[in-house]
């Protein structure tokens, strides 16, 4: 009795000091699951700060956030798509820091107000068992041999499928995308949903898949290979940003410091990402080995017409 009620005069003491008794950090992440949760449980281990965890799509954690506007739970922010870091620093909505584990971090996969937990490049995933001959590049699935034998994420849904399309775009092959619906392509919702039914051998390859979930799916033996188009792909930065809104900053940082740690970045290389430190072993192929198509940043801003423009493609 008498400890329970020191504890609670120390918590109320704390709290009128304005001081946080051990609080809880809130991180929303669009990425993997199985990844968010190892990371939660070893940051927790380390140093005794509960995570309190919301994984899902990016949509759904954009609408997460966008819903608690008024309220916002969120201490740290997790996206699949550089656009999000891009976008929430214009806003003024993410809090500068830059942690001491980020110094091995390449400058292009940092910012002020943001850092990259990881990266995935975007490829073809195909089935050797389909019947069909295998893909070199991004154009072979528009051809006849593939015909309503092709699956796409949804760039709508999906922040790393917005990026290729916005990177082919930006290369002039947005014609790439008519040819696509006209030989049945079928978009499919988000990159998994895309992903699953060329695994179960209904179709043949999927356009734009992120590459990890297909590796991932191939180090357990599915019957999958991942073929980087000899064109050129884009990688998919996954930024790590610090809410201004949050009431736990502290805490906050610790977290995003243990995510760059060395056990926190080899959690991320167990994924297949690439993992965002120099200095920690890749299970993958890393950007230095891939011919990676130019990148811009503005094309962010254009988002909604690339977006109108690929729904027009696919008579949506």
């Amino acid at each position: 009795m008498k400890t329970t009620l020191r504890s609670g005069l120390l918590a109320l003491t704390l709290s009128l000091m304005g001081v946080s008794a051990q609080a809880d950090v809130t991180v929303y992440t669009a990425g993997p699951a199985g990844l968010a949760k190892a990371l939660a449980v070893d940051f927790t281990a380390q140093s005794g700060i509960k995570v309190n965890l919301y994984q899902a799509t990016t949509g759904k954690v954009m609408a997460r956030l966008k819903a608690e506007e008024s309220n916002p739970q969120a201490d740290v922010l997790i996206s699949a798509s550089w656009d999000t870091a891009t976008s929430f620093a214009k806003q003024g909505l993410l809090l500068p820091y830059t942690s001491p584990n980020a110094a091995k971090v390449p400058d292009f996969l940092k910012t002020d107000t943001a850092v990259a937990q990881g990266a995935a490049a975007l490829a073809i995933a195909w089935n050797p068992k389909s019947g069909t001959p295998k893909p070199e590049d991004w154009s072979d699935l528009a051809k006849p041999a593939y015909k309503s034998m092709v699956t796409m994420p949804d760039p709508a849904q999906s922040g790393s499928a917005f990026e290729l399309v916005a990177a082919l775009s930006g290369a002039g092959q947005d014609a790439l995308f008519g040819d696509l619906a006209s030989n049945g392509a079928l978009v499919a919702g988000a990159n998994k949903a895309a992903l699953n039914p060329v695994l179960q051998g209904a179709k043949a390859a999927v356009f734009g898949a992120v590459d990890y979930i297909a590796l991932g799916a191939k180090a357990k033996g599915e019957a999958i290979d991942v073929i980087f188009p000899k064109s050129g792909t884009v990688v998919a930065p996954r930024p790590m940003m610090i809410l201004k809104s949050t009431k736990n900053a502290e805490d906050a940082k610790k977290f995003i410091d243990f995510v760059l740690s060395e056990k926190g970045q080899e959690e991320v290389a167990k994924t297949y990402l690439m993992p965002a430190r120099t200095d920690i072993k890749a299970l993958r192929p890393t950007i230095t080995e891939l011919n990676l198509l130019p990148g811009d940043d503005a094309v962010y801003a254009k988002r909604g017409a690339i977006l109108d423009s690929f729904a027009k493609a696919f008579g949506k």
